[in-house]
Formats: C-alpha cells, structure tokens, sequence
C-alpha cells in the first residue's frame, strides 16, 4: 500500500481526472477503506485543496477552485507539450507575456525529471524564435473580449479600420479565431445587426456592458474568418475546382488567403481572392496540381494572356540550336 503523502498525490491525480467521483471509486482506486478515503480528503483541505463533497447516494467528491495550484502531475508527453506551448507561447502574437510565459517555463523544467528535462533543454537550446513584422494583442484586450464570449455579454470597444478611421462598436461577441500571429473576434454587430470579423490588434478599450444576450444563428468561426479575411477583402474573386485533395491543397493555402472546401476525395473547390487578375493567375499556376476557373470569366482570359508571355520567354531564353560543320 502506498504511504499516506505518496497517497495524497495519488488521491490528487485522480480527482482532476473528472469532474466527480463517488467515495467507493475512490477508495477502490487508491487501495483503501472508504474511512482512510475520508481522513485523506481531510488532509488535503487542511493542506488548502478545496474537495467538495455532496452527501447521499447519488453524492460524491470533486475538486474545486481554490487559491492553491494543486502539483502538475503529468506524464511524459504532457509535460513536453506543456514545455513546447510555454516556448511558443514566449515568441507570439499575444503582447506582455512572453516575461512570464518564460518564468514560467522555467518553474515547470525545475521540477521535471532527469529524463524530461533533457528533452526540455534541447528543445529550448534548438528553438529559434523568427521575428515578424505582424501585430501583437494586448493581453488584457484578450482577456476581456474572451470572457464576454464566455459570459454572453454585450462589448463595446473602439475599432480602427483599415483606413485608419476609429469609430465605436457595440457587438455581441461569440468567438475568438487566430490565424498565425493575428487574432480575429467573430460578432454580431447590434447597429448593423448582421455577423462581422473584427482584428483583435486594432480593437481599443473593450468593455462589458453586463447586458445578456443569446446567440441568433452563429455561423462556423473558422470558415466565418477564413471567408471574411481571405477572398472577400479582395478586388478580385474566383472559384476554382482544384483536381487534388482538400487536405493538400490546405497546406499550400493559407486560411487568410482562400477556403478550401472538399468536392470528393481527388478534388476540392477553392475560393479565393487579389487585387490583381494578373497575380490570381500566378498563384493559380504556382499551387501545382490541375486546375478548372469556374469564375470570373476574366480571371479565364487573364491566365491566357499570362500563358502567352510565359511561352514567349520560354522561346526567346532557349538556346540556338547548333550550326552543323
């Protein structure tokens, strides 16, 4: 039978496994008395865990929210995952907590063993962080429009568009999408009363107006994003049957650049956007496999024109075949 501390711990781990267990579970997986249960459950609220219990038949224990962190009991692949979020975390989008995302990691790779702790070191001595140009949030900023998410509260908030014009917002916000390094709120805008996209980097002073509100018809926030801040910003937009799986077309185009969606297990339907027809064509022809324009029909033309200059270079930039004698 294991000590009393070794025990505790034990008694720990399991109790954040799920949100409730009845006492004869608990007993049974610890090897004990449903008695010595109770005088360890007593133990570990005079140590600052806060182990609710809720009496009768259909009663049990659970672990609730306290001011003490219970002891990270992890085992080897979420401690490495935990370590490699913590060192992502460090070198991201999110502004002002890179110093603590590190103070961080630095408490967790302390206790960790030996063994962990060696593939700990190496992934922080081979990492190496590539500074971007892209916007950071603030981490307050953050914070408070996930909580109205959470909560179903009306935000306002100032928000600058891509013209640099600031004006006020009144949303009802629903989720939070990130992109890479860039943050985006999908809501539904009360004075237009329909869904919008709002970047997260350019939203200042957001504030809870304690009013409730239920969701009316929220569309997928992923595919909302992907849809707004891809194709749609654009001059241009275009659907075109791509003759290869969603999947491989997904990792050559990026969410902010066109959504992807599956037709069948050889092709998928890409829809996309630019400024340019003529850009649209090379990117067209760069993403490699066999493509169908369904439209615009000038996007069709614009691919000619492109296909007639690229053949003109290839015959000029060919080398003079060889005089004989």
């Amino acid at each position: 039978m294991l000590d009393t501390s070794a025990r505790l711990l034990r008694l720990l781990a399991i109790l954040q496994t799920r949100p409730e267990w009845t006492g004869p579970e608990l007993a049974g997986r610890l090897g004990v008395t449903v008695r010595t249960l109770r005088r360890d459950v007593s133990r570990l609220r005079d140590l600052g865990y806060p182990v609710h219990a809720t009496p009768g038949v259909a009663g049990g224990y659970r672990l609730g929210a306290g001011s003490t962190l219970p002891p990270l009991l992890l085992d080897d692949d979420e401690a490495v995952a935990v370590v490699l979020s913590l060192r992502t975390a460090a070198s991201q989008s999110v502004a002002g907590i890179a110093e603590t995302s590190l103070r961080a990691l630095a408490t967790v790779e302390r206790i960790l063993p030996a063994r962990l702790r060696r593939r700990a070191a190496a992934l922080r001595l081979s990492t190496v962080p590539l500074a971007g140009g892209a916007p950071t949030v603030d981490a307050e900023v953050l914070t408070v429009i996930a909580e109205a998410c959470q909560s179903l509260h009306r935000l306002t908030f100032d928000h600058r568009s891509r013209d640099g014009t600031v004006r006020p917002r009144q949303v009802e916000p629903y989720r939070l999408v990130q992109t890479g390094r860039r943050w985006y709120l999908v809501a539904r805008d009360t004075d237009r009363d329909d869904w919008r996209t709002f970047r997260v980097d350019r939203i200042s002073g957001p504030r809870s107006t304690g009013l409730r509100f239920a969701p009316r018809d929220p569309p997928n926030p992923a595919t909302f994003v992907s849809d707004s801040v891809g194709a749609a910003q654009y001059r241009y937009r275009a659907s075109v049957l791509v003759q290869a799986p969603a999947e491989v077309v997904t990792e050559r185009v990026p969410p902010t650049a066109g959504l992807v969606e599956a037709v069948d297990g050889r092709s998928c339907l890409l829809r996309t956007g630019a400024d340019s027809l003529g850009f649209l064509a090379l990117h067209l022809a760069l993403l490699g496999p066999e493509f169908t324009v369904l439209e615009p029909a000038a996007l069709v033309d614009e691919i000619g024109v492109l296909a007639a200059r690229l053949d003109r270079a290839r015959r000029r930039s060919a080398p003079a075949p060889e005089r004989p004698g």
